[in-house]
């Protein structure tokens, strides 16, 4: 169906294709719009959909782990340690978190994988590198989600784990209230997009809709938005691909970002720290991006 009313776009003129949201669809439409020399800007948060031509707009793990990593080094983090999931997610920010560890210098101390909903053994085969006074770790990366987080972090209370001495560190996957209250994770800071543009792009909303609107909403908007201005600024080349990937960027309701040759984003995003059943920023979103690998 995606790869259908692509294709019918593109034969109605369409120069651009917005959408869509899943990764299977955005693999389907993207094969006859990059046959027609068409780009695609996509909501999915896949990245493995990415590709030179079909552009992710959307909320990518991998820019919150480099974010979150950067700013703990900055901060004077030095050793890390991870548990990470058996699962997709996992799997999708473990290698983006070894390379943004090792890129800004720091160590490795140790890393494990467990099935999710069991990650007692996990911790247990960490053991002194993340517990008790001669720990080696200083940072403890935990990209569970909200669903499985609370099982983690009970687990790590159990083991010894405190938060006062090893900074527990995860995703915007953590960005829940409910989650704000685990002792384990208290001290504990997330990367995610500035939550204030969000909230007023949301008042707005509702004014005019007299409804609350999904989170994906406001990629929407931005994908609309961009092309409208791309078409006013760029005449003849508002959709091609030096356009898109200028390293500036483009600013949007969640902050500055920016596509890169490959199809994948970066987003300045903000850092959160958790304490008192609340998350605060402590490292505001940057009004510009950094240099392209950096």
């Amino acid at each position: 169906g995606a790869r259908e009313a692509a294709s019918g776009a593109i034969a109605e003129g369409a120069e651009l294709v917005l959408g869509p949201l899943f990764a299977a669809n955005v693999s389907a439409a993207s094969v006859p719009a990059r046959a027609a020399g068409k780009p695609v800007i996509a909501f999915s948060t896949d990245a493995s959909v990415a590709a030179p031509g079909t552009y992710l707009l959307s909320f990518l793990p991998q820019a919150e782990v480099d974010r979150i990593v950067e700013e703990s080094v900055s901060g004077g983090r030095r050793s890390f340690a991870a548990l990470i999931p058996e699962n997709a997610y996992g799997n999708a920010v473990e290698a983006q978190f070894r390379e943004a560890v090792a890129r800004k210098g720091a160590r490795l101390v140790g890393i494990e994988r467990y099935v999710p909903g069991a990650s007692e053994p996990a911790i247990a085969r960490l053991g002194g590198l993340i517990t008790g006074a001669g720990a080696q770790a200083d940072t403890l990366f935990l990209p569970e989600t909200a669903e499985g987080l609370p099982a983690v972090a009970a687990a790590l209370t159990k083991a010894g784990f405190a938060p006062s001495r090893i900074r527990p560190i995860g995703t915007a996957v953590w960005n829940e209230p409910r989650l704000f209250a685990l002792p384990a994770l208290q001290g504990g800071r997330f990367a995610a997009p500035d939550a204030g543009g969000f909230g007023n792009f949301a008042g707005r909303y509702q004014a005019r809709f007299g409804t609350s609107p999904p989170r994906v909403a406001s990629l929407a908007y931005d994908a609309v938005s961009l092309t409208a201005a791309l078409a006013r600024q760029y005449g003849t080349q508002r959709f091609a691909d030096a356009t898109l990937t200028k390293s500036s960027g483009f600013s949007g309701i969640d902050g500055t970002f920016r596509f890169r040759p490959d199809g994948l984003s970066d987003r300045a995003l903000a850092v959160y720290e958790i304490r008192n059943n609340a998350a605060s920023v402590v490292s505001p979103a940057p009004r510009a991006l950094a240099k392209p690998g950096t």
